[in-house]
């Protein structure tokens, strides 16, 4: 064993002489948060510090005050090589997920935009950006403990991946894939919050206070959230998502014959693709492919595109509930699907371009992506297995 340093370390590490108090109440069978009232430590601290520097050459861990003492220091030896830079099978994995292509359930790969090249700036400000794969760095991390359960090699925390993009010389992943991260941005940057009258339409019986109360626990599949998200040219994609599996369905809302050929008529019917008309037909076409036990609510904003709710209801057996004005926490779900989203068809780009192919792929991207509520399953799983539950003999179904 190379020499140990007795030399006092920075107050924030361990020195050898609170290892060797370790050691002894450790003997006296203390607990962890006893030996760190002793020490006026953390008791996460001193956890750690017994899983990670214990001896284990006897086949069982044993704390020892030279062991744990050579143990940190050889951790703390830097400059420390990447794990990603390491393992070539690690390296794939991960950038397969984060960078990979966007491919639809056939297995045929959908190109997307071409995106300006990248400079090391943050995203194109309303311009198109590659489509990938685009797993957070989270969902990569936990999805390995699915994937390979008992293969510790293939084990790398979140944080080792942002590493590997945003700190110049870590060297694994090249800076240019930090724009497959949802934010885009070529820097980190600290978390920031950014900080009417009910519409004709929304009427007493369809407020939220209406809906039923199991859609709010999510236990109950077949409760969905709903919007749009608007393009240059009055183009728009609609976002329906289920609370409970958090699986996304994208609307494809094609501009109708005549738009941009004539001006428009006032009150006239709109052509830009999702009026009230159009709106309604394209969403009964979505919603319908599914079990009527699956669609049971839609909770959309107030938007007049959904002016005829009740045509709607009446054609597919959803009931229709509008959120409070300026309430998009009541929709929370499609609010963050349509964050991420923004990945794809970004602000201030033409939405009508992309045909309804495409959108399938995109929302088959996001539908096969880990989800850490969903305890690292992928949307398309839970989805699958509320349908599974359906068709077992024996279950209630709503008419």
């Amino acid at each position: 064993m190379a020499p140990i340093s007795l030399a006092e370390p920075i107050g924030r590490y361990l020195s050898f002489e609170e290892r060797e108090e370790i050691a002894i109440l450790r003997a006296k069978d203390k607990g962890v948060r006893e030996i760190a009232r002793a020490l006026g430590r953390d008791p996460g601290t001193i956890s750690r510090e017994l899983r990670r520097n214990a001896a284990t050459r006897s086949g069982k861990q044993e704390y020892r005050a030279t062991v744990a003492q050579w143990k940190a220091q050889q951790a703390a030896t830097r400059p420390k090589d990447s794990k990603l830079a390491t393992d070539d099978r690690l390296r794939v994995y991960v950038q397969d997920r984060l960078a990979g292509q966007v491919s639809g359930p056939d297995g045929t790969i959908v190109a997307g935009p071409t995106p300006p090249p990248w400079k090391g700036l943050n995203k194109p400000h309303r311009k198109d950006r590659r489509w990938s794969t685009a797993w957070s760095p989270e969902q990569i991390s936990q999805r390995l403990k699915i994937d390979f359960p008992d293969d510790e090699s293939m084990r790398i925390s979140h944080e080792a991946i942002y590493q590997a993009l945003f700190i110049e010389g870590r060297g694994a992943l090249k800076r240019e894939l930090v724009a497959c991260l949802r934010t885009g941005r070529a820097l980190r940057e600290p978390r920031s919050r950014s900080r009417n009258k009910p519409q004709g339409h929304v009427t007493a019986d369809v407020i939220l206070s209406e809906r039923p109360a199991e859609a709010e626990d999510r236990a109950v599949p077949g409760h969905w959230e709903g919007d749009l998200i608007i393009g240059t040219g009055r183009s728009a994609i609609g976002t329906l998502v289920e609370r409970s599996s958090r699986s996304t369905i994208l609307v494809h809302l094609p501009r109708l014959e005549g738009w941009g050929e004539k001006p428009p008529v006032k009150n006239g019917l709109s052509l830009g693709g999702y009026g009230a008309v159009a709106m309604n037909a394209a969403l009964t076409a979505s919603i319908t492919r599914l079990p009527n036990q699956l669609r049971k609510t839609l909770t959309w904003d107030r938007g007049k595109e959904l002016s005829g709710h009740a045509q709607f209801a009446l054609e597919t057996g959803t009931r229709v509930f509008f959120a409070d004005p300026h309430s998009p926490w009541q929709r929370p779900t499609n609010e963050n699907t349509n964050g991420l989203l923004r990945q794809y068809f970004p602000k201030g780009t033409d939405l009508s371009r992309w045909s309804a192919d495409e959108l399938e792929a995109v929302a088959y991207a996001l539908n096969n992506r880990p989800r850490k509520v969903l305890c690292w399953k992928t949307p398309a799983e839970v989805f699958e297995e509320q349908i599974r539950s359906l068709q077992q003999p024996g279950v209630a179904s709503t008419p």
